[in-house]
């Protein structure tokens, strides 16, 4: 992915006349790494733009009914959609029939950070590493059940596929958004979450959760010590992604569409900006649209073919 694209930042005027307020819709509740992201860069965007920029949660349905909400919204630049792989590359496989096609009812901005996926645990099960997390799994007849954001998720996905791999047996638990169930982990409700770094780093820190392994390719430059699921014998080329996407409706115009890009650009490209979503456990990127277009195909298919593995059917 390249660099942080500014194409278009000083053409924000343009949309001030259409609208005095823009909304950051975010299709999971308050605690992820979506509502993180989007209460980080409201208030700079607000002043990269010169008008009001407020967050608003819109959760359900693994983030689809935040997507169909800026599906129907003016193609003014006034809604934008912050979205996970969910609602957007996962969805196609996981459901027959949708309410929208994001290839036809959304527009790509840019892509606008990365979140690492990491699997925890409550220190009460006495687990360190991932190999005796899956140990304790295949001696339980019950399994281990583990929380994630969302049915259908890229969290979701992760946990079946390594419950595919390992031969562990893994109890799926979903929740409306990632601080829901990171935060049942932590008062011991389940033993296991499958969540971005966002939502669980803080706990992490404070040693009321035990941070197992994280689903990217490498490690984290910034968690060394903190190895990959593919470091696993047997997990080899495992890999989930969660990423923050950047999306308007469909028939919004293009100088629109490159003046949010380009304001948005301008936001992740500050440092205390970069600074601020790296504490919260997400790398800003910032991409042009051209980039994350290309980036969408890429990861549409590569969820499908995760998706594939699992032996999950759509519904």
């Amino acid at each position: 992915m390249g660099g942080l694209a500014v194409a278009g930042t000083l053409a924000a005027p343009a949309v001030r006349a259409q609208s005095q307020q823009t909304s950051i819709v975010v299709a999971y509740p308050p605690g992820g790494a979506h509502d993180s992201m989007a209460r980080i860069l409201s208030d700079p965007l607000s002043k990269q733009l010169g008008r009001t920029v407020i967050v608003e949660n819109r959760p359900g349905a693994g983030g689809m009914i935040g997507a169909e909400y800026v599906f129907h919204a003016k193609p003014d630049g006034s809604t934008i959609l912050l979205a996970a792989p969910t609602e957007i590359v996962i969805a196609p496989s996981a459901y027959k029939t949708m309410r929208y096609d994001w290839t036809t009812d959304l527009a790509p901005v840019m892509l606008a950070g990365t979140t690492p996926i990491v699997i925890v645990a409550n220190p009460s099960i006495g687990v360190r590493t991932l190999p005796e997390m899956l140990a304790l799994a295949k001696q339980k007849p019950e399994g281990l059940a583990f929380g994630t954001p969302a049915e259908g998720s890229s969290h979701h996905l992760a946990g079946a596929w390594l419950a595919q791999l390992s031969g562990a047996k893994l109890l799926h638990v979903p929740y409306k958004g990632a601080g829901p169930a990171t935060n049942d982990v932590v008062a011991g409700h389940i033993p296991l979450a499958i969540v971005g770094m966002a939502s669980a780093l803080p706990f992490i820190k404070s040693g009321k959760l035990v941070a197992l392994a994280v689903t990217s390719r490498s490690r984290l430059e910034w968690m060394k010590d903190l190895p990959t699921v593919a470091e696993t014998p047997g997990l080899a080329g495992f890999e989930a992604t969660l990423w923050e996407g950047v999306f308007v409706p469909a028939r919004t115009p293009e100088s629109t569409v490159a003046m949010i890009q380009g304001a948005l650009a301008a936001v992740l490209a500050q440092e205390t900006v970069r600074k601020q979503l790296l504490a919260a456990g997400t790398d800003a990127v910032g991409s042009s649209t051209a980039e994350f277009k290309s980036f969408l195909t890429e990861d549409r298919a590569r969820f499908a073919k995760m998706f594939s593995y699992t032996g999950l059917q759509p519904e």
